[in-house]
């Protein structure tokens, strides 16, 4: 018998709603971020008894685990300070000879778009521990990015 004449509703067709993945590693944030994650965290306990569509209420659950999740592993890393580009610093530096602004923060904070990179990203790896007028190898090729400024 076809498929068509057996079902009652598409329900057993639809896509799987999974958990948020989690990224590996540290939980590393600044204030900032933790303040995000605090803000996140209300507005969706603050939405979840509004909602009375059942996908939009799943949906609403599964990023409010995901985002207490990331509250319990969070760890607030202090701010940057010294001669070496380190975690929540902004990073002023050449690329190509193109003059190029990025800060580096934890995996929730990051929006590349406006320049705030994951702290695992291959171009703040590069970055991390990094001096003032230093020249370091990125992307394959060896003294690809000149370290223009340093900025907490």
């Amino acid at each position: 018998m076809s498929v068509a004449f057996r079902r009652d509703g598409d329900e057993e067709h639809l896509e799987p709603k999974f958990e948020v993945p989690i990224p590996p590693g540290p939980n590393l944030v600044t204030r900032e971020g933790m303040d995000l994650i605090h803000a996140r965290i209300a507005g969706l306990e603050a939405q979840i008894p509004t909602l009375a569509e059942e996908s939009a209420l799943n949906t609403a659950k599964r990023d409010l685990r995901y985002w207490k999740k990331r509250l319990s592993t969070a760890a607030v890393q202090p701010a940057p300070s010294g001669e070496k580009a380190m975690f929540g610093h902004r990073v002023r530096f050449a690329l190509n000879g193109k003059p190029r602004e990025v800060r580096i923060v934890g995996h929730d904070e990051a929006e590349p778009a406006k320049g705030d990179l994951a702290f695992t990203a291959p171009l703040a790896r590069a970055l991390l521990g990094a001096e003032a007028g230093e020249f370091v190898d990125f992307n394959g090729r060896e003294e690809a990015i000149e370290i223009l400024e340093l900025i907490a």
